[in-house]
């Protein structure tokens, strides 16, 4: 099998792929691709389609489906691009969601129509997969449409379609909820609840650090000097069917971070330490020793799904209301922000890639913020009108 370039224009080829000659008609076998781009590109691309019709993984474009589009960008793009829980969240979304209701249109004739009656139909009747009646929310059909204009773009760069359908689509837009956050007596309620529990450390880094769950359960001792009052975060842990439970470093450079921990937190974690250490000793050789401070009580790793489990029993044993782990992360932002702690400051504990996402995310939670820049524009005003005055007598 061989292929040849056609120039067309200044930035259009043709590849041509010879595919031998008809059995029957004796006549030449040729499939046509046009490419938009220099020379150098359409050599790379053309090498790329004679490596699929030597191995026998290319597929037409005119027959090439959405199902058949969006399995092999999973496998070929998704699964070496994106973290693990990541691949499995898309995997559901286009198989559970996309592929059955877009997967037998052909790629090249999926139109904005089709994708904006597929949304329409999610959240009428017709997304739920858990048999209750109704629809899907606007959050998580917005999800899909983001998965699959993420996929569709990567088909444009692949030179399948010409541009990406999901751009002419009006995606639905979510009501935007306002974080949950805990006030400081609140806070201590709950700690208190979780006294003597393996719970009450997980639940005081996150109220005094704003840690994330797999920040804290992948958290060891080697990571914090308690002489220092510092805590580095370093790693994270994730859970998933195909893989089941990996470290991972943080996505960015914010993510690794170290923090001042308040002095609260020294005194209970040196107190844990030394109960956990009794525990090892006690235990001996049956105790795994991970050097995790949070982990269950043979030392082992804490999943993050049976420590959601344990922690959602915790609320309901003390009847402590729908408070997410989570939320606690947003609850320390809230009490920095009360007590005038600068965002950048906040940005900085929160492992957060910009200022203003922390801002987007809290800005409402500063008391009386729209009421001080009234009263300094007001401020500012008078005195500029005063002085005018003077200068005019």
């Amino acid at each position: 099998m061989t292929g040849s370039l056609i120039k067309r224009s200044e930035h259009s080829y043709s590849i041509v792929l010879y595919l031998g000659r008809d059995p029957v008609t004796g006549k030449k076998r040729q499939k046509w691709h046009t490419f938009n781009g220099n020379k150098k590109g359409a050599e790379k691309e053309m090498t790329r389609l004679l490596h699929e019709l030597q191995t026998g993984t290319y597929i037409e474009p005119n027959k090439l489906t959405v199902k058949d589009y969006l399995l092999r960008w999973l496998s070929d793009y998704a699964k070496v691009n994106v973290a693990p829980r990541t691949f499995e969240r898309y995997k559901a979304i286009v198989e559970q969601h996309l592929v059955p209701e877009l997967g037998a249109i052909q790629l090249v004739k999926l139109s904005p129509l089709h994708v904006q009656a597929a949304h329409a139909k999610a959240m009428n009747d017709g997304g739920r997969k858990d048999g209750r009646q109704g629809g899907l929310s606007a959050q998580t059909v917005l999800h899909h449409h983001r998965v699959l204009s993420e996929a569709l773009k990567q088909a444009v760069r692949w030179q399948l379609v010409p541009r990406n359908v999901c751009e002419a689509v009006e995606p639905p837009r979510p009501v935007e909820r306002e974080v949950k956050a805990l006030e400081e007596s609140a806070t201590a309620w709950l700690l208190d609840a979780a006294h003597g529990t393996r719970l009450e450390i997980p639940i005081l880094l996150a109220v005094t650090t704003g840690m994330r769950r797999g920040e804290i359960l992948a958290l060891r001792w080697q990571d914090v000097n308690l002489d220092a009052g510092l805590l580095t975060i370093r790693r994270s842990i994730q859970e998933t069917k195909a893989q089941g439970l990996t470290f991972k470093e943080p996505k960015s450079r914010k993510g690794r971070r170290t923090l001042t921990l308040p002095a609260i937190a020294i005194e209970m974690l040196r107190a844990h330490r030394s109960v956990q250490g009794t525990r090892k000793a006690s235990m001996g050789t049956d105790y795994q020793d991970n050097d995790l401070i949070c982990c269950r009580d043979d030392g082992s790793i804490w999943p993050p799904s049976a420590f959601t489990s344990a922690y959602r029993a915790l609320l309901g044993r003390r009847k402590l209301g729908n408070i997410r782990f989570h939320d606690l992360r947003h609850s320390h932002a809230s009490q920095l922000l009360r007590a005038g702690i600068s965002p950048k400051v906040i940005q900085e504990r929160l492992g957060h890639s910009k200022v203003g996402f922390t801002l987007d995310v809290y800005s409402h939670l500063l008391p009386g913020m729209q009421e001080e820049a009234a009263r300094k524009v007001d401020a500012g005003l008078r005195l500029a009108l005063q002085e005018q005055r003077r200068n005019l007598v």
